[in-house]
């Protein structure tokens, strides 16, 4: 009998041969419908253009509101508007669009997780009213300002501060990798106050906020990221999101973009893992495909092997996420596991594509670059392994 290697056009094919343990059929008609609708999308709009949009450090801000219209941007949230769907159907969302581009999936994880979140959950009903269906949307853009230059994995530290002047609120400060500032309408920010940390919706245009785009960078080329200096910014009182008390209000939405995070992960590296597969099928060296080498087949094995791994451990806890089970331990496990196996397979798939995988047209080297970064921001390895220490032990080691 003779071997016949599979066609590296047929994609459906590839895919379902990748599906060693059968994972597609854990899921629900309307999940895969979801799945297929977003992938649709992503193929259409993304694909065509990414190697552009990175290579020129651009971040397309047209695709908002086909977004919006796609039903991703607070996918899991209901009513104003929102999509309401649930948090698996969310996650397979966020896998293609990172199949994709991780910018693109950070863009729908900042709008939709931090900032549409945090005033969906902290917001009054008036702010709710105002914001909601437009950044659903994609009408409006907004941005999720925690970090600051010297308060990263220690937001407690943070120092922006804002202080009661008459009816209204003064804030002064600084935040650093605020993703979306530069073409959003509004921002989160968050600051100290005398009561606490606190939340405020501050228009992005308010006289004393100066929001600078930092450049260059050799990751996240297809998203934009950027530094806030609050000099002196008033507002009045109803811009404080009434019910966000304490550092549990940012951390909650910082949990919704990590949930994220652990599918989307996934479509960096199925992507990477997909590129290798079908070049492997097409080069020939030494009179055969290179698919047919025993090194080869070996590096494909493991990436399936941790993709298909990474892909249950998503979906048990998507299901956990709709059963209100889920929590912030298995959150962490997940980032920290799903990004590191990501990185992984995406300068795997690299070394399969030779010299042409340098090429931006090829997609592992832009996924590896862009993991880089989706391992450092919302918690990097070393917190999320902190956590998980603290967890097991009973003891924390942040200090």
């Amino acid at each position: 009998m003779t071997d016949a290697a599979r066609d590296p056009d047929d994609l459906d094919a590839l895919r379902e041969a990748a599906d060693v343990v059968g994972i597609d059929g854990l899921l629900t008609d309307a999940e895969r419908a979801v799945r297929d609708r977003v992938r649709a999308f992503v193929d259409a709009e993304i694909r065509p253009h990414i190697a552009e949009w990175f290579d020129r450090a651009r971040f397309p801000v047209e695709l908002a509101p086909a977004l919006g219209r796609l039903g991703v941007l607070g996918m899991t949230l209901e009513g104003y508007g929102c999509p309401g769907r649930s948090a698996v159907e969310y996650g397979l969302a966020a896998l293609e669009l990172e199949a994709g581009d991780s910018g693109i999936r950070t863009f729908v994880s900042v709008q939709g997780s931090l900032a549409m979140g945090s005033i969906h959950r902290w917001g009054s009903d008036e702010q709710k009213q105002e914001w909601l269906p437009r950044l659903a949307a994609g009408d409006a853009i907004a941005c999720f300002a925690l970090t600051e230059p010297g308060a990263g994995s220690d937001p407690a530290s943070m120092t922006t501060h804002a202080r009661r002047d008459g009816d209204d609120w003064v804030l002064t400060g600084a935040k650093r990798w605020i993703g979306l500032a530069s073409v959003a309408q509004l921002a989160v920010v968050w600051a100290q106050t005398d009561d606490g940390v606190r939340g405020f919706l501050v228009p992005t245009d308010a006289p004393g906020l100066e929001i600078t785009v930092l450049e260059p960078k050799g990751s996240m080329r297809a998203s934009v990221q950027t530094q806030l200096r609050l000099d002196d910014v008033r507002v009045p009182a109803s811009a404080l999101l009434p019910e966000a008390r304490g550092l549990r209000a940012p951390f909650a939405a910082l949990n919704e973009a990590r949930f994220g995070i652990v599918w989307g992960a996934l479509g960096a590296a199925r992507d990477s893992y997909e590129a290798a597969l079908r070049h492997a099928l097409r080069r020939e060296q030494f009179g055969r495909p290179i698919a047919g080498f025993q090194l080869t087949q070996r590096k494909l094995v493991d990436m399936v092997v941790e993709l298909q791994k990474g892909a249950l451990l998503a979906l048990h806890l998507g299901r956990a996420k709709d059963a209100g089970t889920l929590t912030p331990a298995q959150i962490s496990l997940g980032k920290l596991s799903n990004v590191r196996e990501a990185i992984g397979i995406a300068r795997e798939a690299r070394t399969i594509l030779g010299g042409d995988g340098v090429l931006l047209e090829n997609a592992p080297i832009r996924h590896a670059a862009n993991l880089e970064s989706v391992r450092t921001y919302e918690g990097t390895d070393e917190v999320h392994t902190l956590v998980l220490g603290q967890h097991l032990t009973g003891l924390g080691a942040f200090r």
